[in-house]
């Protein structure tokens, strides 16, 4: 089992899946103006197949990387900023990347 987490105004817990992005959806339209770049923050526990793993959702994309770990090493933080066309595309590869165990979005 899957300890993903979602972390946005603190209250995903209390929502489904498919209530969480309808509402991510709409809160997108609403203050961002696509085509654009968007940035996605995750938290992972440091180990280079789950980093690769994230990598390669956005293969395609000519994303921009930037990773970071803990100050004990335990953990990375990963920043990528890819463009993209639409607010489903990024909805897109928030499922894509929930897929990685242990991930944290935010």
């Amino acid at each position: 089992m899957s300890n993903q987490n979602t972390n946005t105004n603190g209250n995903s817990s209390e929502r489904s899946p498919e209530e969480f992005y309808a509402s991510l959806k709409r809160e997108l339209d609403n203050v961002t103006s696509f085509p654009s770049n968007y940035t996605y923050k995750f938290i992972i526990p440091t180990d280079n197949k789950k980093i690769a793993e994230i990598q390669r959702v956005f293969d395609h994309t000519r994303p921009q990387f930037q990773m970071k770990e803990s100050k004990n090493g335990k953990y990375t933080s990963i920043t990528v900023v890819v463009y993209v066309l639409d607010s489903d595309q990024v909805i897109h590869y928030y499922k894509e990347v929930s897929q990685v165990e242990d991930v944290i979005m935010l």
